[in-house]
């Protein structure tokens, strides 16, 4: 690639990532447009190898943090000296030729210069999302679920060589496995790029792999038992530290985030470490009080006192009812009691309801309540 063209190559954008993107973010994006455009997935189409050597040659300096932070001073410093002469703009005081070798400069962003070989660097594997849905019950005791998850891994057939079983990769010998090459574009520069023989694998698949293509990767299926932990809630998502996809050449593997959906209960709410419940009581009973029975979410109902003269929203609590603690204790069941007004009476509720009526006389529970209001 000629100085000029590097000068104003964007490797940002070559990848379809932000400037501030993450390592992760990095890394997916080139694996997609890796994938997509492999010449080995390609057989003949001259673009897709031009795009491949473009994101291969992203993805060498991008994916190193030293590279990508002098990819990052060295771009900025050639945009400040753009105007002057040279094939990039740039001349130094005084005019006539500079007093370095500008190969040298640039030489660490690809590979670290002539002769030196690109050994393959440990790298996590890709995080990985998925979802799950869990009854009320199981959000509250926690569970263990079995989750199938799909991933991009180093291919079962060939091991992640990309060749056919029974045969081996070779060194490339153009590139000697560094996997670029160092070419004269004329003026200052020698620039390093992706080697044409080997693409930049640093090595030279002679017999593809019949599942994977000569890629190395391929889609991995799997079932994991995955405990949720007690009093999950409804849209949280967990972090499964080592659970994504398998590491690149003894790199950690990446993390697994489960979000989790909690399907509704008829009878029974939540806050925090305590269930709720509403219970409706007669009119009656609140005004003379009673014992009444509450069903519990995983056991015997419990027994709850109504003093006389409970009024309507009134909230009792029964120990320990409730669901598991993060420290495995357990929190409370909280009870609303509801009192309910007859929509129907019976003619000897009716009578007694009258003979309350009469019995109260003119008091009201309102008396007192406007003085001072104009009227």
């Amino acid at each position: 690639m000629a100085a000029s063209d590097w000068a104003t190559k964007d490797f940002y954008k070559v990848l379809g990532v932000k400037k501030d993107a993450s390592q992760d973010e990095i890394k997916k994006a080139y694996r997609k447009l890796a994938r997509d455009n492999h010449p080995d997935s390609n057989p003949g189409n001259k673009a897709a190898e031009e795009r491949f050597k473009g994101v291969s040659e992203a993805y060498a300096v991008l994916s190193s943090p030293d590279k990508r932070k002098e990819y990052d001073e060295q771009r900025s410093m050639f945009g400040q000296f753009r105007g002057g002469g040279g094939p990039t703009g740039f001349r130094p005081p005084g005019g006539g030729q500079p007093d370095f070798d500008v190969s040298d400069l640039l030489g660490g962003l690809f590979g670290g210069g002539r002769g030196r070989s690109r050994r393959p660097q440990p790298r996590k594997g890709d995080d990985l999302e998925t979802e799950a849905t869990i009854t009320f019950q199981q959000a509250v005791e926690g569970a263990t679920l079995p989750l199938r998850t799909t991933s991009d891994e180093a291919c079962a057939t060939c091991h992640g060589t990309g060749a056919k079983p029974g045969t081996t990769p070779k060194v490339c010998s153009k590139c000697q496995g560094s996997g670029m090459q160092t070419g004269a574009a004329g003026g200052l520069f020698a620039m390093t790029e992706p080697c044409d023989q080997c693409r930049g694998r640093g090595l030279v698949v002679e017999h593809p792999c019949d599942v994977c293509r000569g890629s190395g990767r391929a889609a991995s299926s799997r079932t994991l038992n995955v405990k949720v932990p007690a009093g999950v809630k409804d849209g949280q998502r967990i972090r499964l530290k080592g659970k994504g996809g398998k590491g690149d050449n003894g790199g950690p593997n990446g993390d697994m985030f489960l979000l989790v959906h909690v399907e509704p209960h008829e009878t029974f709410g939540r806050k925090g470490a305590n269930l709720t419940i509403t219970v409706p009581v007669a009119f009656d009973e609140a005004a003379l009080g009673a014992q009444i029975q509450v069903p519990t979410l995983d056991g015997p109902p419990v027994r709850i006192r109504i003093p006389a003269g409970t009024p309507n929203g009134r909230t009792f609590r029964a120990s320990g009812k409730g669901g598991t603690t993060s420290a495995g204790g357990r929190g409370d069941l909280l009870v609303t009691v509801e009192v309910q007004v007859p929509t129907e009476l019976s003619d000897a509720e009716r009578a007694a309801v009258e003979a309350l009526r009469e019995a109260r006389g003119a008091v009201t529970p309102r008396d007192g309540l406007f003085e001072g209001v104009a009227s």
